[in-house]
């Protein structure tokens, strides 16, 4: 079957289209971010009332689970449960894209509880944990589509 060059465009433009709009649909699964924003609250509590060495083996709990669960997440590929694009579709920056939310979200959490705790509240961490939880379970897939659109990935 013979295909004029203008067909072959036009096919080509067809499957770059279908390819674009597979990618803008990829994403992190809203449970991802609930989970986060209720680990955050539970280790702001933890902070509140614990010795600091169990905060800090909750922290690095938190950190060892959440590699584990969001490596399977982070390819970015598991937003739809009618598809899975291929790896190429899913950019590699999505990694970084979710290690830069949660590092923001730590800076974030510090400053509130140092603005908390100046301002003389009881429990600053759990008042910061859940302005942060608040964010990011509300949030977090917005932000990170926004960052995602920002940065072409």
């Amino acid at each position: 079957m013979d295909i004029t060059p203008d067909q072959a465009r036009e096919a080509l433009g067809s499957v770059d289209g279908a390819r674009r709009r597979v990618a803008d649909d990829l994403g992190l699964p809203r449970s991802y971010w609930w989970a986060m924003a209720a680990s955050w609250i539970v280790l702001g509590v933890i902070s509140a009332f614990a010795p600091p060495w169990v905060t800090t083996v909750a922290t690095i709990a938190f950190g060892a689970a959440h590699s584990a669960i969001a490596s399977r997440l982070f390819d970015g590929r598991r937003a739809s449960t009618h598809v899975r694009p291929a790896r190429s579709v899913a950019d590699r920056r999505i990694p970084l894209i979710v290690i830069g939310i949660l590092l923001t979200a730590v800076a974030v959490t510090v400053a509130a509880a140092l603005v908390l705790d100046a301002d003389g509240a009881r429990h600053p961490s759990i008042g910061a944990a859940v302005f942060v939880a608040v964010i990011l379970g509300f949030g977090g897939p917005q932000i990170f589509d926004d960052i995602r659109r920002r940065v072409g990935a």
